[in-house]
């Protein structure tokens, strides 16, 4: 992946949406970059249960409120966050925003995101779904940040979970910016021909000016691998991970793989992830 050049940044009324931005706006200067803001949240009357025909003048004022002020907040934090950058720029959506904003997607190099906090009170303004939905609908690459957030410089020590499968492929080929500028690779593999498929990876990096740490393992992938990849992350002192995305569909309903699952749900650094 060349130097991402448009970046997509989803924001929301959350208290990590101002981190997101700050993020955005670090890499867009960094890269040379042009950033984009856009609050995403499915409306207030579609997330409560009750009968449509059956509510009030009032109560469909009530929804609309709390969906204006749930824009309003976001617009706070985006800039706040942008601190008066002109790296970055608001963007309206139209009206079906997680729509919108996945298509909006279709023209990002990177989108930034964050993990979904169930403590948080915005948690119920997207779906569960909505992350992994976004990977496979855009197929853009996604730097997703944790909620107890991250280092202002990340991708100085990054650690690869390599698979030699597309969805690996894609996400090392859009960390290249910052595998080349960082202090430390390590890539890890699990599985028969564990050793072979590293080797092969570093002979791809070098060419790229990247020369990795080898962490071959013969034991198959496992239910646990997951946490076994945050573990080895929190012993190299990883500041940012690469992966791919792995799950599949199922009558509409988009299932995870288990170590993606996993990572996204006790993320303790960035993780950039690729479909």
């Amino acid at each position: 992946m060349t130097t991402p050049r448009s970046i997509l940044v989803h924001v929301d009324s959350s208290r990590h949406a101002v981190e997101r931005v700050r993020t955005a706006r670090r890499i867009a200067e960094a890269f040379d970059a042009q950033g984009t803001g856009m609050h995403c949240a499915v409306s207030a009357i579609l997330r409560y249960p009750h009968g449509l025909d059956a509510l009030s003048a009032e109560a469909i004022d009530a929804f609309a409120d709390i969906d204006r002020r749930c824009h309003a907040q976001a617009r706070a934090a985006f800039v706040e966050g942008r601190a008066g950058s002109d790296r970055l720029l608001w963007e309206e959506a139209s009206g079906n925003e997680p729509f919108d904003f996945a298509r909006r997607a279709c023209y990002a190099d990177l989108l930034i995101v964050g993990q979904r906090d169930d403590a948080d009170a915005s948690a119920d303004e997207l779906p569960p779904t909505f992350l992994p939905s976004l990977l496979v609908g855009s197929g853009r690459p996604a730097l997703v940040l944790p909620f107890i957030g991250a280092q202002a410089n990340l991708g100085r020590r990054i650690l690869i979970g390599w698979k030699e499968t597309r969805e690996a492929a894609r996400a090392v080929s859009a960390a290249l910016p910052w595998l080349r500028g960082a202090a430390r690779v390590d890539a890890v593999c699990h599985g028969p021909g564990a050793a072979d498929a590293l080797a092969r990876l570093a002979q791809y990096l070098r060419a790229h000016g990247v020369t990795p740490a080898l962490r071959a393992s013969d034991a198959p992938d496992a239910s646990d691998m997951g946490e076994r990849l945050l573990s080895l992350a929190a012993d190299v002192e990883a500041d940012l991970l690469v992966m791919g995305c792995y799950g599949h569909s199922r009558a509409r309903e988009w299932l995870l793989g288990g170590a993606t699952r996993t990572v996204l749900e006790t993320m303790t650094l960035p993780v950039l992830m690729s479909h």
